[in-house]
This record gives structure tokens, sequence and C-alpha cells, in this order.
């Protein structure tokens, strides 16, 4: 999850401006390309959690590490618009999106009783990573240059993910004669050994598959069009443009806590709860962004919005796999994927717009803070589904080949 930094909005800023000034592209165009490569990136999502599905999260794992290190090292090299948006293709579909479902699926076929927790921590220690990364490639591309940055990201993964794909990753506990949650199931009891669940076509069916994915929407849209503009919209608030940088740190010390707290809450009640908690947490943090000050309201802002993505991320990892099983759950979150990563590209310019047609981004926001409200009241409507059953002989057999 850490190694997704290369692809994650906050890595790449770094090397945005070296990049612009050093090739001669206009912001505009490099824009449009990260639009273009977020967008064919979430394309491909669901081929990669139906891979996952049928030949396991090791193999998937070492492919996307390979792809994605080639990709990271063939951005030094780009010269002009063309081959930049395309290595945006690679890194965003690679890390970004296809990286970060293999290592969160994983964890769910692993465990059951405290699944909450573990995806919890597995989310945490990432976004972690992810937050500190841009320090590091800051103080890298300042020594070395955005080409060489690119180079070294490119090499890093290599050598981090391609190694624990090989010799620390197995696909099922059932691999190495282990039991889901390290404990061997009763004779009388439920086999969670046994991978059991909806098909794609089955869950999509629910409204509680799109009543997730809606607020996967809604938070990765509206976060990632905060993050993008929010110097400016800070600045227009009275902040300067370290404070306003600053807000990164409430916002991943949150993001932080709320995702270790809401799994292990997901461990004892309905992730209903939890999802309406986060997109009313999101709602509010976006309403407020438009009206915050210098000082504790713009605290205030941050670690709203830091706890509602910390929730979500949590309660997504967690609740697909309880309401759907896990037989088909790489194909199950390919989907939701897309939809999540495929909103994060349309954020920045939907604020963008919202600015340039009010000229503040005050009433925009409000207007997007209805967004969230809208997911949260589709959670409460929607029927949660029964106990995920196993599959047909058919389908385990198509899984297993």
């Amino acid at each position: 999850m850490a190694m997704t930094a290369p692809g994650q909005t906050a890595g790449v800023s770094v090397l945005l401006d070296p990049m612009i000034e050093d090739l001669g592209i206009g912001r505009t165009q490099v824009s449009t390309a990260y639009l273009v490569g977020t967008l064919c990136g979430a394309s491909a999502m669901p081929f990669v959690g139906r891979a996952v599905d049928r030949y396991g999260p090791r193999r998937v794992m070492l492919a996307v590490a390979a792809v994605f290190g080639t990709v990271l090292l063939a951005l030094s090299f780009v010269s002009g618009i063309i081959g930049l948006t395309a290595g945006f293709v690679g890194i965003r579909m690679a890390g970004q999106g296809a990286l970060g479902l293999v290592a969160t699926t994983t964890v769910a076929y692993w465990f059951h009783r405290r699944r909450g927790l573990a995806l919890g921590i597995t989310s945490a220690v990432g976004t972690a990573g992810i937050s500190l990364a841009p320090v590091a490639v800051e103080r890298l591309v300042a020594e070395v240059g955005w080409r060489a940055a690119w180079a070294v990201e490119g090499l890093a993964v290599w050598a981090v993910v391609v190694p624990l794909a090989l010799f620390g990753l197995r696909d099922r506990p059932s691999d190495v004669g282990q039991h889901v949650d390290g404990v061997a199931p009763p004779e009388d009891g439920n086999d969670h050994d046994k991978a059991t669940g909806r098909p794609l076509r089955h869950a999509a069916r629910t409204g509680m598959f799109w009543a997730i994915a809606l607020c996967m929407a809604s938070s990765a849209m509206l976060t990632t069009g905060l993050n993008f503009h929010q110097i400016d919209l800070l600045g227009e608030r009275g902040l300067s443009p370290v404070e306003a940088a600053a807000n990164f740190l409430p916002q991943t010390v949150a993001a932080l806590l709320a995702t270790l707290a809401a799994g292990a809450l997901l461990d004892r009640a309905s992730p209903r709860i939890v999802l309406v908690a986060s997109m009313l947490t999101l709602a509010g943090a976006v309403a407020a962004a438009g009206v915050v000050r210098p000082g504790w309201t713009a605290l205030a802002f941050g670690l709203a919005l830091g706890s509602a993505n910390g929730l979500l991320r949590a309660v997504e990892s967690a609740a697909y796999p309880l309401y759907f099983g896990t037989a088909h759950l790489g194909a199950i979150r390919g989907v939701s994927y897309t939809v999540s990563v495929g909103a994060s590209a349309l954020g920045p310019v939907a604020v963008a717009l919202g600015h340039h047609a009010t000229g503040s981004y005050g009433p925009a926001l409000l207007l997007f803070a209805l967004i969230p409200f809208c997911a949260a009241a589709l959670v409460l409507l929607a029927r949660e589904p029964g106990e995920p059953s196993a599959p047909a002989p058919s389908e385990e057999r198509s899984r297993k080949a």
C-alpha cells in the first residue's frame, strides 16, 4: 500500500512543476494529461479484479509491480505531452489502482473475525507511507532532478514489491496449510477457509453495492478536488501558502486514527454506521472549506476531511467481503475501484469550474456538500444483503482454473 505512492496524486504533485518548466508544457496540458491518465487507468480495474480472482493475488501483484516499475523508469525519458500522458495512464492504473486493490484484497482473504482491524492497520500504514513520500521525493528532486527521481521510484518498486510478491505473499491460508484467522474451523460451524460469495452480476443488483460505490466516488472526487486546489482554496480564506500546505498534516493524522478506529469498530458493528458517519463528516468538511479562517477552524477542516477519508478507507475494504464474500471479491472491488478512480479524475475540474463560475470556492463547495449527503441517504435506504452463499460448483471450478 505504501509503495502505491509514486502513482498517487500526493507523490506526483511534487514532480509537476519541475517537469512543466523543463518540458515547456503548459499546466493545463499537464492537468488534462493527468485527467486522461486517471480515467484510462480506472477502466482497467475490473480486469485487474477478475485476474485476482482467477490467478490469485501473488501472480497479479508480481505482474503489477513489474509494469509499475517499468512505467516509472520510462517516465524519466519523456520528452513531450504524449509520452507524459502514456506514463500517467500507467502509474494511475498500476500504482493508484491495481497495487492497492491487490494488497487489500489479499488481507481480506486471510481474515474474517478481525478483518476490519487487519484492513484498518494495512490502510493506516499505507496512508502513512503515502503521506511521507512527497517529502522524500521533494528532497530527491532537489538533489538529482525529476528524471532521476522517476527512475529511483521505479527501482524502489521493483526492489520492494517484487520480492514481497515472490517470497512474502501467499494467496490464501490453505496454500501453506493454515486457516483463516489462524484457527481451524469447527466441524459443525462455518468454514471460512472455503471461498464463498456472490458473483459480480449478483452483487451489482443490490442497492448496497452501489451505495458503497457512491460513497467511494464522493470521497474520491471531493477529496482530490480539495487537495488539488488546497493552497489556492485556503489562501482565499486568509491562510498563507505555508499554512495551507501544513493543513495536510492534521488530515494525515486524522486519517490514520480514523482508519484504525473504524477497522476495530467494523468487527463489532454494521458497516452502514461507519459509511453514514464518513459521508456526514465529509459533507461537513466540504461545506466548511469555503468559510474557514486561519486558526482552529482551518485545523478542524483538516481533521474532518482526514477523518472522513480514514473511515471510508477502512469500511470499503471490509464491507464488500462481508456482504458479498471473497470468492469473487477481486471482480467486485475492481468495478468499485473504477467508479472511485474515475470520480477522482473529475474532482479538480469540478472544483475549478465552480470557482470560475462564481468567483470563489464557497458557493460551489456548499453545492458539492450535497453529494455525500445523498450518498449517506442511499446507504440508509439500501437493504443489507444476506449471508454470502457458497459459489456454484461451476463457478468454483472457474475460479480455480
